[in-house]
């Protein structure tokens, strides 16, 4: 496994962009909780809005664009994804539910086995 060099550039006007971000949402819920008596669309106004601006804030900074930038790479690759066809995919799913069905009922047997085995046998415990 090959060794990747991480770059992380923190400088103090993202660490402001961050904190700012964080502001803003605690502002958000201070502002809904505190506009209680103004009405309920008022309220929630203030809480969506605050939230919105926080949200452009944080993408703004270095994080918010790594996270944008991970999301549309993740993106690309679930779009390279081989999907199979809906017969394959029921009939894999079939392999699995059999498949589930007989560990089921191997264990089952081990344990009653084994109980039989160390109750009944071992230790003489009749039911």
């Amino acid at each position: 496994m090959a060794n990747i060099p991480v770059e992380t550039v923190n400088t103090a006007g993202d660490k402001a962009r961050l904190a700012i971000a964080g502001v803003l949402v605690v502002a958000a819920l201070v502002g809904f909780y505190a506009l209680a008596k103004q009405g309920a669309a008022l309220q929630w106004t203030a809480l969506v809005v605050g939230l919105v601006a926080a949200v452009v804030v944080f993408f703004t900074s270095e994080s918010g664009r790594q996270l944008l930038a991970f999301g549309r790479e993740a993106w690309r690759e679930v779009r390279k994804v081989v999907w199979p066809a809906r017969k394959e995919a029921i009939q894999m799913t079939t392999y699995v539910f059999v498949f589930v069905l007989i560990m089921a009922l191997f264990l089952w047997m081990a344990d009653k086995t084994l109980e039989w085995v160390l109750i009944d046998l071992i230790l003489g415990w009749k039911k």
